[in-house]
């Protein structure tokens, strides 16, 4: 942590800061730790994380969990981006645990990203420990490296999407799912 600290005062000298003042003479050791919980994504294992909460099921509806908020970092500037991710599976003999999924979304989502990746990356995880029929992720994003500069644009909305097995393949599934979803987002706007 020392040599985030370090950086942290040189960032703040290359600004035109005094890192020395009575206001700043604890940021560095602050921001250090605040980025060191921001990004505790970096320090997690998916499989320890899902911890064996696969159940054998006979259901094989889809199972779908809506409005998950994150909160990311963009690679490019490090400027927060944060939304909601939508995420479906259709059970092929499991499932998982239904607070699993929120977490494996933090998971990605506390690492330097960009949104495309990590929509892809929830998507490949549900995918390759659940071996469902399928996996959709849709991801919604404020950007605040295009909100505060850049083309400063703060209403701009980003969406992506991954859609696996039956999802990609089966537009009845992906149509479904797509449904469901835009039925929750407007009833929560």
């Amino acid at each position: 942590m020392e040599g985030m600290e370090k950086a942290v005062k040189t960032l703040l000298k290359g600004i035109g800061e005094e890192p020395d003042r009575q206001g700043l003479q604890s940021t560095p050791f602050r921001v250090a730790k605040m980025y060191r919980e921001i990004t505790k994504g970096y320090h997690q294992d998916p499989m320890k994380l899902i911890n064996g909460a696969m159940f054998d099921v006979k259901y094989d509806e889809m199972v779908v969990v809506t409005n998950i908020e994150y909160y990311s970092l963009c690679e490019h500037h490090m400027l927060p981006f944060f939304g909601v991710a939508h995420v479906g599976y259709v059970p092929n003999g499991k499932v998982v645990g239904l607070s699993k999924i929120p977490r494996i979304v933090d998971m990605f989502a506390r690492r330097l990203q960009v949104q495309e990746n990590m929509t892809q990356q929830i998507a490949d995880i549900l995918n390759d420990s659940l071996h469902p029929d399928g996996v959709g992720v849709v991801v919604e994003g404020q950007h605040m490296c295009m909100m505060m500069r850049g083309v400063q644009k703060d209403q701009a909305k980003m969406v992506t999407s991954a859609m696996l097995g039956s999802f990609k393949d089966d537009e009845k599934t992906r149509s479904e799912f797509l449904s469901l979803i835009r039925s929750e987002r407007r009833a929560n706007f």
